[in-house]
């Protein structure tokens, strides 16, 4: 990291949460160059999910790396995770740099336009352990992020993700908040969002 830039901090304080977002976590031009290359090089799937009953193409592209044989499994998807590319761990290590974590796997979410979304939910899966730690990575268009604590109703919070921004979600967030991108009407283009993780 280079310490003439300090990354701008916005640390939030509301019950049963631990959130922190850095606006400028990679300048524009970094942001920029990642952003192609992970659009390129990335092998995006779209996997179908099964809503009560139903069954359904993901509204959104996905792709997860990680360490050798821990696959990750949410909405009755199980995923086999590629191997780490030179890309992603550089991306994974400026991240670890700030936080002093050791993520495992980083689940990728392309979202092509605004009618790719991801609905409410929390990232409280059991391979994720008690507590778990999120840090979630954005390049391209902005995009508005919700969260909603699942017993006081008037806790709220949005979040504009912004292009090279860092959003870390820790302690007792995912057990107690949820949280979605929702869609939107806006004509607005494509946006890759990386989620690191540790699978216990």
């Amino acid at each position: 990291m280079n310490s003439l830039f300090p990354k701008e901090k916005l640390q939030f304080d509301f019950p049963n949460a631990s959130i922190v977002y850095y606006s400028n976590f990679f300048d524009a031009s970094r942001a920029n160059e990642l952003f192609e290359k992970l659009k390129q090089e990335i092998p995006w799937q779209q996997d179908a999910i099964t809503v009560f009953g139903k069954t359904y193409p993901q509204p959104r592209l996905t792709a997860l790396f990680g360490n050798e044989g821990k696959p990750y499994s949410y909405s009755n998807i199980v995923m086999q995770p590629n191997p780490w590319n030179p890309l992603l761990q550089f991306i994974k290590s400026e991240v670890e740099e700030i936080i002093e974590e050791n993520f495992t796997t980083v689940l990728l979410n392309y979202y092509r336009d605004g009618k790719d979304s991801n609905g409410w939910h929390a990232d409280n899966e059991k391979e994720l352990g008690r507590n778990p730690i999120i840090a979630s990575v954005s390049f391209g268009a902005e995009r508005n992020f919700h969260l909603q604590h699942n017993t006081i109703k008037d806790q709220k919070l949005k979040i504009n993700l912004e292009h090279g921004s860092l959003l870390v979600m820790k302690g007792e967030t995912q057990h107690f908040w949820k949280h979605q991108i929702p869609k939107t009407a806006k004509p607005i283009g494509p946006r890759i969002n990386l989620t690191f993780r540790i699978i216990k």
